[in-house]
């Protein structure tokens, strides 16, 4: 999970309605169905986010998806921030995607996330707008799975594998997409390294962003590249 830093507050429509919130979740419901900006309030959310999703870091436009507008904390669990732009994130899936899914669906439509049966604990909860997010998860690339990182202590892991199973992050289909990912990633360092070319450089092309868009899977990539990962990102790390 990426940390997304927040910028602004999604524009002149979202602020106005925000000035006075929803204070029930019929309410919260009602308004946000009504609010006819969503478009632009998600074209600011993939630009400050590289057109990544919240939670997954998957590229849905790169795999026929869609993205929706995600609430963190949940418009039934906090009426009061449905209109509020730091609560809000982009997604994968849309709901024209979920029928391709079923019992494999991530992310904001889980029933977990959607907090349905149980509200979701906060407390526990990792959000991708919390500052140290990353470093709770690790990749285990060869498999494609994500775990909770071996440096965290207890009730960090717990709080780590409560996000993983609350968004369904090791859906089969995210696994499979991970382990493409790294498959490629690995043949790309092998055939630099055999044909002295810069990994360096293949850092730079994975990690940093083009057009305002970065690769799918970048704390993965991050991880695979490892210390070259580092000293390309405090040259040209995204904001």
């Amino acid at each position: 999970m990426r940390y997304i830093v927040k910028h602004g507050t999604g524009g002149f429509h979202l602020n106005q309605s925000n000035k006075n919130p929803p204070k029930n979740s019929d309410e919260a419901t009602s308004r946000w169905r009504s609010f006819a900006y969503k478009s632009e309030v998600m074209e600011k959310l993939l630009y400050e986010q590289y057109h990544l999703c919240c939670y997954t870091e998957l590229r849905p436009d790169q795999k026929r998806l869609h993205y929706h507008i995600e609430h963190i904390e949940n418009k039934k669990q906090n009426p009061q921030r449905t209109l509020d732009y730091s609560n809000l994130a982009a997604s994968a899936l849309s709901s024209d995607d979920l029928h391709n899914f079923q019992d494999e669906v991530f992310g904001g439509h889980t029933v977990g996330k959607q907090g349905e049966k149980i509200p979701v604990d906060m407390n526990r909860f990792i959000s991708c707008h919390q500052p140290d997010c990353h470093r709770y998860f690790t990749y285990l690339l060869e498999d494609g799975r994500i775990a909770p990182s071996h440096v965290l202590n207890a009730i960090e892991k717990d709080r780590a594998q409560y996000t993983i199973d609350l968004l369904h992050l090791n859906s089969p289909y995210l696994v499979a997409e991970r382990k493409r990912w790294f498959e490629e990633l690995d043949d790309l360092w092998f055939e630099h390294h055999e044909k002295n070319w810069s990994v360096e450089f293949l850092a730079q092309v994975y990690l940093v962003p083009c057009k305002n868009k970065l690769n799918p899977f970048f704390s993965l990539t991050r991880q695979f590249f490892g210390s070259i990962a580092e000293q390309t990102l405090q040259q040209h790390a995204p904001h």
